[in-house]
């Protein structure tokens, strides 16, 4: 069977300049630059819109006052969870939006954000569409990382069904359009295994681009390190392709790599801290706990700036913590190990799903291909199990680099001469088109067909699968549009500050429910866990309306 496939697969394009684009191919590169440009343009559009129309998610105010904080006192002493490149990202934007916040603040990260964005006299809504903005243009650029790494494995058509894939992907879009640390980590660490990939070829040029890559993808988050073994070790077997000579000769190359590779890595997440802190003071605003252990021994052994290990230190603990989880109409108390597989059968087009499935099993037949597959399948499967071992059910931005990784792979499978593998594949894409773009303006809280789409997604998931605070701004419209004059009664999750615009509200869990009466506005990650007094209210109300699919609109 493997032999057959491989016999009716085309000749995949591996020269890494031009892509091989075919004799004559010159007149037809317009129309593929045409589809690219609209690809890529539905994808601005759909970011751009979201990142307008969103309030503030819970994780986006730490992040952005933690960025002004570098920008004006050059200090790494919030935020320590995360390392600061992802902020410095930030940063570029929020210097264009220049907000106002005064020296010294010394209170814990999430009011440094709400001092930022409601207490300083800063218009939140334009520091949010600024801050937001680097991080759109990251993603639109990891999308030509996709495209590239697509034609060197399968042409100029698998090319294309990648970059599809990835641009129509709600995760992606929802993600990539917000002030967060989730894309430009994946993104990262994708271009790394794309140019290792390219180092089969000429290794000088692209191995240090791939480890300055893959030290960029540590300087946003700590959650990729499981990867550095996989890459270290794709780097040796990247420059023992290339190398000629004897097996020892090759071998100390190789060796040699993977120790240029590390070094390269290790220097970027010291440099990131550098351009922070040219003297790196290291002055934590909370407890740094003690982490004991082969996880503390590791910690002590890694070649990183203290603020990066004290960073992990606090990861480990909150790996500690009993976080409530909910999945499925379940409320449970710990980490479910499939949680994120299961998320992420909700959350993805039903065509996507049969796209990767497909693309993994070409990448493993296909004799030819089977090079690519070492370098496009472990990392993702090392960062996936890695996710699902953690103790954090929040949403499947934990595993955003799939929809990366596996549109590389999907793009394999129109290669395949079998006479319905393109109209099959064609139909595929088409359908994840459909989905996705009816999910607009929504792609935070979008789930499959199979799954009711985005207004049931609140019956399966929470948090950043639905709703992480984003759609406050909404709720105060439809409010005054729909219920003006009335009594309103709220319950929300997430880091807006109500008030600021213009929702006159009273928390209905500090009177008796009889005195609740009029309109009741709960957020759906709160109404997903909902027990005692909430649920109370809820079950003795009647849902009247939804606003973006993440806050239910009851009468009571």
């Amino acid at each position: 069977m493997r032999g057959l496939v491989a016999a009716r697969l085309r000749k995949p394009v591996l020269d890494e300049g031009a892509g091989g684009a075919a004799p004559g191919g010159r007149g037809r590169r317009w129309p593929v630059l045409v589809v690219v440009v609209l690809l890529l343009g539905q994808m601005a559009v759909a970011m751009v819109t979201a990142a307008v129309r969103q309030t503030p998610t819970i994780d986006e105010p730490v992040y952005v006052g933690t960025a002004a904080v570098y920008l004006d006192e050059h200090s790494l002493r919030f935020n320590p969870e995360h390392p600061p490149l992802g902020k410095l990202l930030i940063a570029a934007g929020v210097a264009v939006a220049g907000p106002h916040l005064e020296p010294g603040f010394d209170g814990d990260q999430s009011a440094l954000g709400r001092r930022l964005l409601y207490e300083s006299g800063n218009d939140p809504w334009r520091v949010m569409f600024w801050a937001r903005l680097p991080v759109i243009v990251l993603t639109l650029l990891f999308g030509l990382v996709v495209f590239a790494f697509a034609r060197e494995l399968a042409g100029m058509a698998g090319a294309l069904v990648a970059l599809a894939l990835y641009c129509l992907s709600p995760d992606v879009i929802a993600h990539g359009s917000l002030a967060t640390l989730d894309v430009p980590a994946a993104g990262f660490v994708l271009t790394s295994v794309w140019l290792l990939w390219r180092a089969r070829r000429r290794p000088r040029v692209h191995l240090p681009l791939a480890a300055a890559a893959f030290g960029a993808a540590l300087a946003v988050k700590m959650s990729v390190l499981p990867a550095a073994p996989v890459l270290v070790l794709t780097a040796a077997v990247a420059v023992w392709c290339a190398s000629t000579g004897d097996r020892w000769r090759r071998l100390g190359r190789a060796a040699a790599a993977t120790a240029v590779f590390a070094l390269i890595a290790v220097a970027v997440v010291w440099a990131v801290y550098l351009t922070v802190d040219p003297r790196l003071r290291w002055d934590p605003q909370q407890p740094v706990p003690v982490v004991r252990g082969l996880r503390g021994l590791f910690v002590e052994l890694l070649p990183f700036p203290e603020a990066y290990r004290d960073g992990l230190r606090v990861q480990f603990n909150l790996e500690y913590w009993a976080w409530e989880g909910f999945l499925f109409g379940r409320v449970y108390t710990g980490s479910l190990w499939y949680y994120l597989p299961a998320a992420l059968l909700v959350k993805t087009p039903l065509g996507m799903l049969v796209l990767w499935a497909a693309g993994a099993v070409v990448l493993l037949a296909v004799r030819r291909l089977r090079p690519a597959a070492a370098h496009l399948l472990p990392v993702p499967a090392v960062l996936l199990a890695a996710a699902m071992y953690g103790s954090r059910d929040f949403g499947t931005r934990y595993a955003v680099f799939l929809p990366m990784f596996l549109a590389v792979a999907a793009g394999c499978v129109p290669g395949v001469r079998w006479r319905w593998a393109p109209p099959v594949t064609a139909l595929l894409v088409a359908f994840v088109a459909v989905s996705s773009l009816r999910a607009f303006p929504y792609y935070l809280p979008y789930s499959n067909e199979a799954f009711g789409g985005p207004s049931k997604t609140r019956l399966r998931l929470h948090d950043s699968n639905v709703d992480w605070g984003q759609d406050l701004g909404r709720l105060a419209d439809r409010l005054r549009d729909r219920y003006r004059g009335e009594r309103i009664w709220l319950v929300y999750k997430g880091s807006g500050v109500p008030s600021y615009y213009g929702i006159d509200a009273d928390d209905p869990l500090r009177v008796p429910p009889e005195e609740v009466h009029g309109i009741l506005a709960v957020s759906d990650s709160a109404a997903a866990k909902a027990a005692g007094r909430l649920a109370e209210l809820i079950g003795s109300s009647r849902p009247v309306d939804d606003v973006g699919h993440s806050i239910t609109v009851y009468r009571r």
